[in-house]
């Protein structure tokens, strides 16, 4: 690589160039957005999660609105709190898992007769509680659970 040239920093590598393919990631943020802002009234509906999947996917089709929502006042401290390695409120981890096992379980043993989706979705779910279950739990003062997760 010559001086001349830069490389690229890690968002602008992971944007999605096709257009069907970055429209359907970032109207997937949205809904993870309203899914989200419904979470913090909603107490079967988890917050945090759905902002982290939203981030994700604006990092990749929208550098301006992974910004917004990482600076929002409200929704960015969520964010903000997994990224910096804080983790997540315990309610959350909670929704969580319940919302995942439920689908997949849902999915594996009632909606599909493949062997393969009966094997494969609990090794995933497995997987995927661990992770959740081995992140920080954020404690929220007082105040802040009661508007947070």
């Amino acid at each position: 690589m010559t001086s001349d040239m830069q490389e690229p920093n890690i968002a602008e590598r992971a944007v999605i160039r096709q257009p069907l393919i970055r429209m359907l990631v970032f109207s997937c943020g949205w809904l993870s957005v309203a899914l989200g802002v419904a979470g913090i009234f909603l107490p079967v509906l988890p917050t945090t999660p759905f902002l982290l999947l939203a981030a994700a996917c604006f990092i990749r089709t929208s550098p301006k609105f992974y910004h917004w929502l990482i600076e929002h006042p409200r929704l960015g401290q969520y964010v903000i709190y997994y990224l910096d390695g804080k983790g997540m409120p315990r309610k959350a981890k909670v929704y969580t898992l319940i919302i995942m096992w439920a689908t997949m379980l849902l999915t594996a043993f009632v909606l599909t007769d493949r062997t393969a989706i009966k094997i494969i979705l609990p090794l995933i779910g497995t997987g995927v509680s661990i992770y959740i279950l081995r992140l920080p739990t954020l404690v929220l003062k007082d105040n802040e659970a009661e508007k947070r997760d």
